[in-house]
């Protein structure tokens, strides 16, 4: 029988390895901006066409290659980082491992253009599938331009798993911030399709910080900096109250390596512990510098992992550092009666002379027996100005949760009895006012303005507010965005809504959806949309920028947890938004279409969470809890 191993040919073995190095366009941006930062750039442009699978091309102003190294390069396991196994334990800088440009040449078209200082003419080098096409010499800028065109142009399988532009460009956007923060110091630049999305000159940690997510940024930082003999520590947190329902802002870097480290997230998630609402993350970028010999990055290809030789004195440096800087800065709340504001110094002394006495006024007309049935008659329903009562809203749901007549006879009180006249005992209002409390509209109650009780048959039942109208809201909600019908409300005066770049590219992408919900929205300039409308059904009083942030937030903290579409995410996250929250007080009109609009839903007793919406006692129950001794 004849040998059956055999060794693959390189372009084989290239691929193979293309499929850890680079995932995506994002990965090939990463791989090559990394390159040009190790060459010693400080600036740095990059072109994206077609969200990277048509174009991606890196242009720094680096040391540059010689006509050897420009060809060398592609070859696997090449690199200048490293020359023996003990230098794993001593890198400092961003790559190492030699496969990125052997990878990205296996699975794209690719032209490099270096050039050295000291050199008069350049090199031009030409790749296609592993395969050198043509190199010859060319009068070129110093630094580094490298072109790579139709990615996965050989692996169309690979390339038919990308997703549409609009994700891939926030991958994209993503890899960007990450290596932008690591390297305030430099200038960064991204264009995307002809567009210019970011200029970042050289600038500190924090200008940087507010250039990528926006200017309000600047007064939700705090600075956090520890120096001991194991790291030193340094960057900044975010202000409690500015925490989000997503964990997209949260920074670490390892000798200004982007790491992710779940260990690490715990001991700020530690610090913040007493301070933060349930599943809400705060904002942080720390760089955290420490002996390359402390640690282990060769543990994946992407090198976003790390091993530590002592991570529990880091994680307790870490957790301790931000409470002292949370205390430091006073943003954990507090009560201090030794301020200037505290409740003795708001009573001022005057002089007897210059005290006077208060003046009351009174309203002569004031008719305490007035019957107040007219005034409550008046009374606009906000409630109930959000919704139109729909067809087919099942109006016998009641004779599941509901009391019978005779039963509701037989509990109302007795009226007492008048010590009358024989001859004016008349049994017909007795009867009367017996049968209009019979017929009365059923009545509900509110319990500590978050749950509604309703008496039925066997019992009664607790229903959550929020839930309930959470859920009448996102079928509502799911059959405009099927039937494109959603009711736009205009606004009065415009207002501006600035989101940072990763943002404003999702919104761009879910701006036909949102739009058919209501939203009047159009791009005003690289990172803003103006707002002309909002649905009618979310009333007077809301702060569209507001409620357009927390939506994007619900919509890719739903898309990352429970990986809906996009209609169905979109639906949940504004009905979630605009739903009646604890604590709104509700008549008992209100409560009344609250649950017949329930009631008309498909799924009236599980909420948009998959948790009851309705909990049921019954009599027996209760009956059995006054019986135990």
């Amino acid at each position: 029988m004849s040998d059956i191993i055999q060794l693959l040919p390189d372009s084989v073995a290239n691929q193979i390895a293309a499929g850890e190095v680079v995932q995506r366009p994002a990965s090939a941006v990463k791989e090559l901006v990394e390159n040009a930062i190790d060459a010693g750039a400080d600036k740095i442009k990059i072109i994206i066409k077609d969200a990277g699978k048509s174009l991606i091309q890196i242009i720094d102003n680096g040391c540059g290659m010689s006509v050897t190294d420009a060809r060398l390069c592609f070859e696997r396991h090449a690199t200048s980082k490293i020359r023996r196994a003990e230098d794993l334990f001593a890198i400092r800088t961003m790559g190492f491992r030699g496969e990125a440009m052997a990878s990205i040449a296996a699975i794209a078209q690719v032209e490099l253009k270096t050039k050295r200082v000291e050199d008069e003419l350049g090199t031009i080098v030409e790749i296609e599938g592993s395969k050198v096409v043509k190199q010859y010499p060319e009068a070129l800028a110093d630094g580094t331009s490298i072109c790579v065109k139709n990615l996965f142009y050989n692996i169309p399988a690979r390339r038919n798993f990308l997703k549409s532009n609009a994700v891939e460009m926030r991958h994209i956007i993503d890899e960007f911030q990450r290596i932008a923060l690591a390297h305030p110091e430099l200038f960064f630049s991204l264009h995307s399709d002809g567009n210019e999305i970011f200029h970042l000159p050289a600038e500190t940690l924090k200008q940087r910080i507010v250039h990528i997510f926006g200017n309000s940024y600047n007064q939700r930082l705090v600075p956090v900096e520890e120096e001991t003999t194991i790291i030193s520590l340094k960057g900044f947190i975010g202000k409690p109250e500015y925490a989000k329902k997503t964990r997209g802002e949260q920074f670490f870097f390892v000798n200004n390596r982007f790491v992710k480290d779940p260990y690490l997230n715990h001991a700020v998630m530690n610090a913040y512990e007493d301070i933060l609402p349930a599943e809400a993350f705060p904002l942080y970028v720390l760089f955290i510098d420490i002996d390359p010999s402390k640690i282990d990055i060769n543990v994946h290809p992407t090198k976003t992992e790390i091993k530590y030789e002592d991570d529990k004195a880091i994680y307790a440096i870490l957790r301790s550092a931000i409470k002292r800087s949370i205390g430091r800065y006073n943003i954990a709340p507090s009560l201090d009666f030794n301020q200037e504001t505290s409740f003795t110094n708001l009573i001022t002394s005057k002089p007897l002379e210059e005290i006077q006495a208060p003046t009351i006024s009174f309203n002569p007309n004031f008719n305490p027996f007035e019957d107040p049935k007219s005034a409550s008659k008046a009374r606009s329903s906000a409630y109930a100005e959000g919704f139109e009562k729909k067809a087919g809203i099942p109006q016998n749901w009641d004779t599941l949760y509901s009391i019978s007549q005779k039963e509701t006879a037989e509990q109302l009180p007795l009226l007492p009895d008048a010590p009358l006249e024989e001859a004016d005992r008349d049994p017909e209002p007795l009867a009367k006012q017996q049968n209009e409390r019979t017929k009365s509209p059923k009545q509900f109650f509110q319990l500590h303005q978050r749950f509604i009780v309703s008496q039925i048959h066997s019992g009664f039942m607790l229903i959550d507010q929020q839930a309930a109208h959470e859920r009448i809201l996102f079928e509502q909600y799911k059959t405009q965005l099927e039937n494109n019908q959603g009711s736009s409300q205009q606004s009065l005066f415009p207002q501006t809504v600035e989101l940072n770049s990763a943002d404003f590219a999702l919104m761009e992408d879910i701006l036909p959806e949102i739009q058919t919900l209501g939203f009047q929205l159009r791009p005003f300039g690289k990172t803003t949309f103006i707002v002309d409308g909002i649905p009618a059904d979310l009333g007077n009083g809301i702060n569209e920028a507001k409620i357009l942030e927390q939506l994007l937030e619900d919509f890719k903290n739903n898309k990352d947890a429970l990986q809906l579409n996009k209609r169905e995410n979109l639906a949940r996250s504004l009905a979630k938004n605009a739903a009646i929250k604890p604590g709104t007080i509700l008549d008992n009109q209100e409560m009344a279409e609250l649950i017949d609009n329930l009631f008309a839903t498909e799924l009236p007793s599980i909420s948009i969470h998959g948790k009851p919406i309705i909990v049921t006692i019954t009599l027996q129950e209760l009956m059995e809890r006054f019986s135990k001794n």
